[in-house]
């Protein structure tokens, strides 16, 4: 199990150890907090390739200590200008994988040079660096990643250029396996050099186009040439007495920030923390803030989200006064759980709360030909009917789950905070922040306990609660009995998401979290 990791003067956490180690190095060259961000970011697609990558997109949540802002970077794609319901006539849904499911632009490359331009110290070249080295050069594979290649096989290896660099003749890689990734090396090289236009308007771009239509793809370069992400204020909320941030639509950060000012109506002095009463309040609270969710989330510029009332604490306080002592039903489409969260702290206390996703595991599965780069399948998420809320519509952006978490004190960070996990995310940060806020854990400590997921996540159709078997199981009959569909997972199940978590102590010291749950790291100086 994950050990406290204290650092004097900077922080950085990810979900896989080379990434944070190369992050912290940035920051031991004299890179502040928003060139490290950007380079744990990079590494991270080349080390966790079955999480995130240049074919994905990401959420940024950033403090400058000089202006004291804290400012929101949405770096989620559109859907394609001719990316219409029309073009799916006869079918109920979206394909959740293949070229059907890669309709919205990338956005993180975008995000990379926004935050550098806008915060940065170092050129791009020199961020990319250590990226580039693991992609060159090769790393140790993850067990997680071999997990995933084997629960996928059969996807993979029916994809062109997907099979070659993602499985083995037929097989998944072992563990511990150098693994190598020449054509993103290639990519990563070009966009050193060329910077954003690389990829959105020259030649990384142009082959991704060629290979997309092709294939049947609606995507066009004018697509990738009009992308652009945007710097937006965060949405926020009071927490006993912190100020809480979360990125705003079509983020589904708000929904964080909903169950809190739901849960601010409990005293937990008053609930014991792993008891039914813990787990029942904060599932039902939870689903109250789903269901809004559900009925508003798309991309604000097609639809009025009225987060004015949602976040209102008079109408989450009559949310809380319908929790009682059984569990409500409640619905929820599956959603993809492949996520890579991480945060940096650095000695001038910059401060960067980011998270990127391909969506699925391997995303839409395709592989822009001789790029290297898995192209998302974050589209799939639209809704064919048109009367949804999250109807698809060209050159609109769809419900992101992705949700960067951050919490200040007078003004400044005091925890950064986030998770893999699809619908799992608001929860795994619900769990996480309560038990720093209300029962005085440490970073490490609130991610060691045992988690719980509710609802469906990695695209299977379920719907249940399911609870780590470390829960005590007087606990967790009680939770049957008040009408949960209880499942039983394993003590440290990966269903949960690999959370990380940075804290400003009293003594300005920096109290980091990585999840045993995964490959990540916490490292402070």
């Amino acid at each position: 199990m994950n050990k406290t990791i204290i650092g004097t003067k900077q922080m950085v956490v990810s979900p896989h150890y080379l990434a944070s180690q190369a992050g912290n190095r940035i920051l031991e060259k004299g890179g502040n907090a928003f060139d490290a961000a950007v380079e744990v970011s990079a590494c991270l697609a080349v080390v966790y390739p079955h999480m995130t990558g240049l074919g994905g997109d990401s959420f940024w949540l950033t403090f400058h200590h000089e202006t004291g802002d804290m400012r929101a970077y949405n770096g989620s794609g559109r859907s394609g200008k001719n990316v219409t319901r029309e073009v799916y006539k006869g079918k109920k849904a979206i394909p959740l994988r293949g070229i059907e499911s890669a309709i919205t632009v990338p956005g993180m490359v975008d995000s990379w040079d926004a935050m550098l331009k806008e915060y940065g110290h170092m050129p791009l070249a020199d961020v990319l660096e250590p990226a580039l080295e693991y992609a060159v050069n090769g790393f140790p594979v993850s067990a997680d990643q071999c997990r995933h290649t084997n629960r996928n096989l059969e996807l993979l290896t029916s994809m062109p250029y997907t099979a070659d660099i993602f499985t083995r003749i037929g097989k998944a890689p072992v563990p511990g396996e150098r693994f190598k990734q020449k054509e993103l090396a290639d990519s990563l090289k070009v966009i050193a050099e060329k910077g954003r236009s690389a990829f959105y308007e020259g030649d990384i771009a142009q082959i991704i186009v060629a290979y997309l239509q092709n294939n049947g793809s609606f995507l066009t370069l004018a697509d990738f040439k009009e992308h652009r992400g945007e710097w937006a204020e965060p949405v926020s909320t009071d927490y006993r007495g912190y100020s809480v941030y979360q990125a705003p639509p079509n983020s589904q950060g708000f929904t964080g920030l909903m169950t809190l000012n739901v849960l601010e109506n409990y005293d937990f002095s008053q609930i014991e923390h792993g008891s039914f009463e813990y787990y029942h309040v904060l599932v039902e609270a939870l689903k109250k803030s789903f269901l809004d969710r559900n009925a508003v989330l798309t991309d604000p510029a097609f639809s009025d989200i009225p987060l004015e009332k949602l976040l209102d604490k008079s109408y989450t306080k009559q949310l809380a006064a319908e929790i009682g002592y059984t569990a409500e039903a409640a619905a929820s489409r599956p959603v993809g759980s492949d996520t890579a969260y991480a945060a940096v702290i650095d000695t001038d206390g910059n401060a960067v709360s980011f998270i990127q996703s391909l969506y699925f595991e391997f995303g839409s599965a395709v592989t822009a030909g001789e790029t290297g780069i898995l192209l998302q399948n974050r589209g799939s998420f639209f809704s064919l009917d048109e009367l949804h809320v999250n109807t698809l519509e060209p050159k609109k952006r769809t419900f992101h789950t992705l949700m960067p978490a951050m919490v200040c004190k007078d003004g400044k960070p005091k925890i950064l905070y986030g998770t893999q996990g699809g619908e799992g995310q608001p929860q795994t940060q619900t769990a996480i922040i309560t038990r720093m806020l209300d029962y005085g854990m440490h970073p490490q400590q609130a991610i060691n306990e045992p988690r719980w997921v509710w609802g469906r996540t990695w695209g299977e159709d379920y719907e249940g609660l399911r609870l780590e078997g470390r829960i005590e199981p007087e606990t967790i009959e009680k939770l049957r009995k008040s009408g949960h569909i209880v499942e039983v997972v394993s003590n440290f199940d990966r269903l949960m998401g690999h959370a990380g978590a940075i804290l400003i102590d009293d003594e300005h010291f920096l109290q980091g979290g990585a999840d045993p749950r995964g490959d990540g790291a916490a490292v402070g100086v």
